[in-house]
């Protein structure tokens, strides 16, 4: 089992205490346009190719820090190898999940096949 040349791109996610700012950040920084998502990605602005994304900030667990988000097909076996090399669920859900490695460190996982439960 290892990362394929297939599997779509990680996201990083960036929480945003005023979304417009965020937004032109990212534009005059590295050039790059986010879309409003649609309503299967959840909610906020993400670029066209899903590779960076900014949502308001709120209070849960990923909504305080920006994050990685790794993409995997079946989301609950991935949480299930997240608790059993000694890592942390901190908030399961069916499309996405929020988790600490070993060390503590907090990343995303995101489900990539939704023809799966």
């Amino acid at each position: 089992m290892g990362v394929s040349d297939r599997r779509p791109p990680p996201l990083v996610e960036f929480p945003s205490d005023d979304p417009e700012r965020a937004l032109r950040f990212w534009r005059d920084v590295l050039g790059l346009d986010l879309g409003v998502r649609s309503p299967e990605e959840g909610s906020g602005w993400q670029t066209a190719d899903g590779r960076l994304g900014v949502h308001e900030r709120g209070p849960g667990p990923g909504d305080t820090a920006s994050l990685v988000y790794f993409p995997v097909d079946d989301l609950p076996a991935a949480l299930d190898r997240v608790r059993a090399a000694g890592g942390e669920v901190i908030h399961p859900g069916e499309r996405w999940a929020v988790c600490r490695d070993s060390e503590g460190s907090p990343f995303g996982l995101r489900r990539t096949r939704f023809d799966a439960p």
